[in-house]
């Protein structure tokens, strides 16, 4: 069974981005992300009515990454800390050697590959520095975007799960990706 340690967070980089820890700075550009209706169109929560919520997200991220149970980033770009996204690896199953990860960018800075840099990132780091065997991305089948992110990035569609989950009064299907360490 793997061994998870967050207690020295990872900060990540590459030539265009930073992936560091967030914080209650980023309260502001959080809100942004989980209450933009458009990006959470694909995802099976309520979108965000306020800052409070958005301030016990973030005590509840705090909480998670320091008991080992999942690690989120910051996406921003590398000469301007502001947050444009996150990324984490969600659900760690540690005696599976398996995690999945989830991702969600600012509408302004999508479509500039922002996206598939941080999540090629993050899986060099959970394959290398965490040991993962395998990384899993659940999306809304109709998330096609999502879908040719995670394809460009050597994920593999795994399966289509019919109205395996129950949201907002109705079934609603889910598609599974997965990408091994070879």
């Amino acid at each position: 069974m793997l061994t998870i340690d967050f207690s020295t967070f990872p900060e990540l980089e590459t030539e265009r981005l930073k992936l560091r820890r967030a914080d209650s700075n980023d309260i502001h550009e959080l809100f942004a992300l989980r209450s933009d209706p458009q990006i959470m169109q694909y995802i099976p929560k309520p979108p965000a009515a306020n800052l409070e919520e958005i301030s016990e997200h973030l005590r509840i991220i705090e909480e998670k990454i320091s008991s080992n149970e999942l690690i989120n980033w910051a996406i921003t770009l590398k000469d301007d800390s502001k947050m444009i996204g996150t990324i984490g690896y969600y659900h760690i199953k540690p005696e599976h050697y398996r995690a999945e990860i989830g991702y969600m960018l600012l509408p302004g800075y999508q479509g500039k590959g922002y996206v598939t840099e941080a999540i090629n990132l993050v899986v060099d780091y959970g394959f290398s520095a965490m040991e993962l065997h395998s990384i899993e991305a659940l999306i809304d089948p109709e998330n096609i975007a999502s879908a040719r992110v995670l394809e460009k990035c050597g994920f593999i569609k795994e399966g289509h799960f019919k109205e395996n989950e129950f949201y907002d009064g109705k079934f609603i299907d889910t598609v599974i990706y997965s990408k091994l360490n070879r």
